[in-house]
């Protein structure tokens, strides 16, 4: 298993925090937004991931985390951007990467209390995703499900959601996902969508759809951005973050000390 992060994109909903740095390098709490879902795939045990980067923060994104994880055995590598074209467009991005492996795909600014260790270990084939009740389903792609909780349905930001089950930022997806994205037509915004590759292994019977709990942060506005450092904070959840990435962080933090200490 292989993990990518999308880390691309403008952030144009948190202006003018976003105008000299990348969304995913934003502060919640106490570390870049970034290390929160590093943490969801390291915690699962995926040692080789692939962050998408714009190119305009690609140096940003290298200096923080280029050597970080090395001597824990963990690979990051990176790969550029150029136009926003859809979150489906990772797939085709990171093909090389992923050379015909599944992966499980995290958005850089989706933060989760609940641990997908289990869902991505368990992982055999087909495609899994994760659905999770919220009050404003019309946001993002919605799942509808039978009366056994069978999916029967996915929509893109409808108008009038079928439910009230919402598809947060953490996709599983098999080797063939590359080549189900490459063959999508773009939608009405111009964008591959990753639903319609949700729709694919929908109608060949082989999605799973789980439903997670705890809370979760969609951190791409200045108000769910607050939120999530509060709840960060109040909740003590630095303690839930791997050992390895807590470990990480402070050898950085000793390193630029240090750095700073000697120029002055």
């Amino acid at each position: 298993m292989k993990g990518i992060i999308l880390a691309g994109g403008t952030g144009t909903r948190l202006l003018p925090l976003t105008a000299i740095t990348s969304k995913q390098l934003l502060p919640v709490y106490d570390r870049p937004m970034i290390f929160y879902p590093l943490n969801t795939l390291i915690k699962a045990g995926i040692k080789d991931i692939l962050i998408i980067v714009a190119r305009e923060h690609s140096g940003q994104f290298l200096n923080l985390l280029g050597s970080l994880f090395e001597k824990f055995g963990i690979r990051i590598s990176f790969v550029v951007q150029k136009q926003t074209r859809g979150l489906a467009e990772a797939y085709i991005l990171a093909e090389d990467f992923l050379d015909n492996e599944p992966s499980v795909m995290v958005l850089g600014d989706n933060i989760f209390e609940n641990d997908f260790t289990e869902a991505i270990q368990s992982f055999e084939k087909g495609g899994r995703i994760f659905a999770k009740e919220v009050s404003d389903p019309e946001r993002f792609g919605v799942v509808e499900f039978d009366s056994e909780k069978r999916a029967i349905s996915i929509e893109e930001k409808p108008l009038n959601p079928k439910s009230n089950f919402a598809i947060p930022g953490v996709y599983i997806f098999d080797h063939e996902a590359v080549a189900v994205a490459k063959q999508l037509v773009p939608s009405e915004r111009g964008e591959l969508e990753i639903v319609d590759i949700h729709k694919h292994y929908l109608g060949m019977k082989t999605l799973d759809v789980r439903l997670i709990q705890g809370a979760w942060f969609d951190a791409g506005t200045h108000d769910s951005l607050l939120d999530a450092s509060n709840f960060v904070r109040e909740s003590n959840f630095i303690e839930q973050f791997h050992p390895m990435v807590n470990e990480a962080l402070g050898a950085f933090n000793k390193e630029f000390k240090e750095m700073i200490s000697i120029k002055h």
